[in-house]
């Protein structure tokens, strides 16, 4: 068969369908690759070898019994290591549960098992999803395919990694403040977070349960879009009482033209600080090439947008003091030994087996929390977030999607930023879709100019309108002709210099 890096998820799907090559061998050339590959990269924590070759011997059992294949059949899958799959661990990046076993399989994790796809095993990321480099994991960063020197982003970075360096064909990770699409424009992927609610939550380890959302990373739109099939297509999830019936075809209007329809500019945007000049080069082309295939370009203003990185970092800490008091080293995780009361064994196991940037936001969102703060921080926090939706809805009055930066610059250097204020602020342009709950994705548009780097442009949509995300990302990718690469170092083409 093939390089298993030059076939795409449908291609996939098709060639086992069709007896072209058998899910098996699928499984085994992309083990075989990842397990090469994976050596400079550390995108992996845990490779379910057994797991992989069963279930696809599985798919390959049904095929010659005649049944139908799902959309997925012999797809290979990585999932985030904060998505519980059993037969796996989830340890969520951090030492607290180093050797915990998943107890049962999360939804979205299942709904692509049974659609036929292949379990590669577990990615890495920043510890509970608290980062933007892939840095925090107790088990080491993983490096940016591209330039292994560079971080791959985070929090989902070693989804994003496996991804551009041939070493999945699909990846889920789990996007709370940008955790999708920050590193899906590090590494050169396509990476949708779609609109809270359209994808189960249960079996993810949560980090802000208001704000995070499972989703599809692939080498491709077409790829994002028939992996949302698979996690939506059975509908509202009844162990999720935020999940949403989503009855949409997302490949049905992928090719649709986008000649008259409205595209969304925010100029205050284009003038923030930080944002590097080859962004905003990039950005003028993604604008250029959207607008030669008829596009209408329209400004629009968030001008509540300015509180947004405020308002994440009061919720998101409170919310994630609240899902992380759980571990405590008595019923799961880390348990510090040779304590003598109780009280002993609880801080000791907390203080040792959480990492620095855990504690962190633990500890300021115990503050903000707390008698006399609350209302000074924490209410104030709620009412942003009701003027960033409100803006948002006005927004999209006007226009069909809004185009943005997903970053301030590309990939940067490991242990270049070592202010923690400074790794916030690289969530700037992806905060406010968690904020507002809509819907937005990361597209490539090849390398930057200077640092030949990959470098993408954001669409956000209304909610629920994701279908529409995914047609004006497809006419990006078409224009930009970015589908399909893989990183250079890794077997891959050389992507187009913005």
């Amino acid at each position: 068969m093939p390089n298993i890096d030059q076939l795409s998820a449908r291609a996939i799907a098709d060639g086992v369908r069709n007896g072209v090559w058998s899910a098996t061998e699928v499984a085994q050339a992309q083990l075989d690759a990842t397990v090469a590959r994976d050596q400079g990269v550390n995108a992996f924590l845990e490779i379910t070898y057994d797991l992989a070759l069963k279930t696809a011997a599985e798919t390959d059992r049904l095929r010659a019994a005649g049944a139908k294949l799902g959309p997925l059949a012999g797809v290979p899958v990585a999932f985030k290591d904060n998505l519980n799959m059993v037969g796996s661990h989830t340890t969520c990046g951090s030492r607290m549960l180093q050797y915990f076993d998943s107890p049962y399989t999360a939804t979205c994790v299942q709904r692509l098992i049974d659609a036929g796809a292949t379990p590669l095993g577990k990615t890495n990321m920043d510890e509970f999803a608290f980062g933007s480099s892939t840095e925090s994991s107790h088990f080491g960063p993983t490096h940016n395919p591209w330039e292994t020197n560079h971080v791959p982003g985070g929090s989902s970075g070693g989804s994003a990694a496996a991804v551009a360096a041939g070493e999945a064909t699909v990846a889920l990770g789990s996007d709370t403040g940008g955790s999708i699409r920050q590193p899906a424009s590090f590494c050169g992927v396509v990476g949708l977070k779609p609109t809270y609610g359209a994808v189960s939550r249960y079996g993810v380890v949560a980090f802000g349960s208001s704000l995070d959302q499972v989703g599809p990373m692939a080498r491709s739109v077409e790829d994002v879009a028939l992996v949302m099939n698979a996690l939506t297509g059975a509908g509202k999830d009844p162990r999720d009482t935020t999940s949403q019936d989503v009855p949409v075809d997302f490949l049905e209007h992928l090719e649709d033209p986008i000649e008259g329809r409205r595209v969304g500019v925010v100029p205050a945007m284009m003038e923030a600080e930080g944002l590097s000049p080859e962004m905003r080069h990039a950005m003028y082309e993604a604008r250029c090439a959207l607008e030669d295939q008829g596009a209408e370009l329209v400004e629009v203003d968030l001008p509540s947008l300015a509180a947004a990185i405020s308002a994440y970092y009061v919720i998101g800490p409170c919310e994630a003091f609240s899902n992380l008091a759980r571990f405590d080293g008595v019923r799961y995780g880390y348990q510090e030994p040779g304590c003598a009361t109780l009280a002993e064994q609880t801080s000791l196991s907390r203080a040792h087996g959480f990492g620095a940037e855990a504690k962190r936001r633990q500890l300021l969102g115990a503050y903000l929390l707390a008698s006399g703060v609350y209302d000074e921080y924490y209410m104030p926090a709620l009412e942003a977030r009701t003027l960033i939706t409100e803006d948002y809805r006005a927004a999209f009055e006007q226009c069909d999607v809004l185009l943005m930066p997903v970053v301030p610059r590309t990939a940067f250097w490991h242990g270049e930023m070592s202010n923690p204020t400074d790794m916030y602020l690289s969530d700037l342009f992806t905060i406010s879709s968690n904020i507002a709950g809509n819907g937005s994705i990361s597209v490539p548009l090849g390398l930057g100019r200077d640092t030949k780097m990959p470098i993408s442009a954001q669409l956000q949509a209304a909610p629920f309108r994701d279908r529409t995300l995914l047609t004006f990302a497809r006419a990006l990718e078409r224009a930009r002709g970015t589908a399909g690469w893989v990183a250079p170092a890794f077997g891959g083409r050389e992507g187009r210099l913005s």
